[in-house]
């Protein structure tokens, strides 16, 4: 691994790693580390909650929308003080201690109310360093490697969980002594295996990652309102709420993938395939948007997730959930990364806090509706019913990027 000295900003030398700076390349293994806790927590909870504690899938939704949403109006405000401190580390920090604390509580789960406790108080330290956090990615990168630097943090997040998810299947394995179920003994075997990730995340923030001083205007201070923002990052707003409305919770995913056939250690192997290929797409991905534009980049990885949501709609048998997960991998290596660069195409530095937590929160505030109106769909129309919602508002988001984001407004085409 070669380093050498080279300033992201005349303020704020870095060394740079593998041709990024060291904030940014920090930046991603810790997402690599809070993945490899958060996500064999996460992506097993839903079987937990259904398998063992005997919780309706309305309910199940219920507690992710709730969680998701809540914690992500913090978004908002995390952001936006970070615009007006000027600092960044210190908002992060403080979020990925409260995920980092919360997550060994897992182990005394026996109620639905107080998973939920637990999901909230994690997702809030999600909501509190994400807008903080992207902010401070896109400080960190010079513009025109804005998608490469999203890019990197993106596929360390799904690297992150594949190596949690094979942790989490050799878990249950052992706890079970070989039997392929989601008891509460196997389920506290994963939530004490994902402890180590999740002290590392915050000691290599705590060492290694510094603020970057951010540019402000004189006499002025953000606003926590959507002035002064180019229409364009208003219509991205618009049309990520449009998206995310038939974007619940990948909890229907995972029981889907239960309802045809495969047992929890497949489960989780599915879900490590998913995260692989994600990994192995978003990087590319984000220097694909760095060279020829995040529209286009966009509305191929919503094309995918709306086929995809067809093919869960009227999937068949296993085979089937192979092939559409591997494609869902695809789709979120497509996207995460270019919109996030999108974001930072089209607002100032001293507004990106702002701008990250507005775009969190139209995410998160959609996700309540979103993940109760699947779950009410399938128990009152069946499983099909949530896919076929999901991938008509996929397609009319596709239609509203296409049309309202012009290329080479608000991207960096090379």
């Amino acid at each position: 691994m070669s380093m050498k000295t080279a300033p992201v900003d005349d303020a704020c030398p870095q060394r740079r790693i593998l041709g990024m700076s060291q904030n940014v390349f920090v930046l991603g293994l810790i997402s690599f580390f809070a993945d490899m806790g958060g996500e064999a927590i996460s992506r097993s909870l839903p079987l937990f909650l259904s398998s063992t504690l005997g919780v309706k899938t309305s309910i199940i939704g219920l507690i992710e929308g709730i969680a998701d949403t809540t914690a992500t109006v913090l978004k908002i405000f995390s952001g936006w003080i970070s615009d007006r401190l000027g600092k960044r580390k210190p908002i992060v920090l403080w979020g990925y201690c409260m995920s980092g604390l919360s997550r060994p509580l897992y182990f005394f789960a026996a109620s639905w109310p107080f998973v939920l406790a637990l999901r909230f108080t994690d997702r809030a330290g999600k909501g509190i360093r994400n807008s903080a956090r992207d902010a401070l990615l896109a400080d960190s990168s010079d513009p025109e490697h804005q998608g490469r630097a999203f890019g990197w943090a993106r596929a360390m997040d799904p690297l992150g969980a594949v190596v949690g998810l094979l942790i989490a299947a050799i878990a249950v394995t052992y706890a079970n002594r070989g039997a392929m179920a989601m008891t509460r003994g196997a389920f506290q075997s994963i939530v004490l295996a994902a402890v180590v990730p999740s002290i590392l995340m915050v000691a290599l923030l705590a060492l290694f990652v510094r603020d970057v001083p951010t540019s402000k205007q004189a006499g002025s201070a953000p606003s926590l309102s959507l002035t002064g923002f180019d229409s364009q990052f208003r219509s991205l707003l618009l049309i990520t709420v449009v998206f995310t409305l038939g974007n619940s919770t990948d909890a229907f995913l995972v029981l889907r993938a239960r309802d045809l056939g495969l047992d929890v250690v497949q489960v989780l192997a599915l879900l490590a395939l998913f995260s692989v290929v994600a990994s192995l797409t978003a990087y590319p991905a984000g220097v694909v948007s760095d060279r020829l534009g995040r529209r286009g980049v966009i509305i191929a990885g919503w094309t995918v997730y709306g086929l995809i949501y067809l093919g869960f709609a009227f999937a068949q048998s296993a085979w089937h959930v192979w092939v559409l997960y591997s494609l869902y991998g695809a789709y979120y290596g497509l996207t995460e990364g270019a919109a996030k660069a999108l974001v930072a195409d089209v607002v100032p530095s001293a507004k990106r806090g702002t701008a990250y937590g507005l775009y969190n929160a139209a995410i998160g505030i959609s996700a309540l509706p979103a993940s109760v109106i699947a779950g009410a769909l399938w128990q009152r129309f069946g499983a099909p019913a949530p896919f076929i919602f999901g991938a008509v508002l996929a397609l009319a988001a596709t239609l509203m990027l296409l049309v309202m984001i012009k290329p080479g407004k608000g991207e960096q085409v090379g």
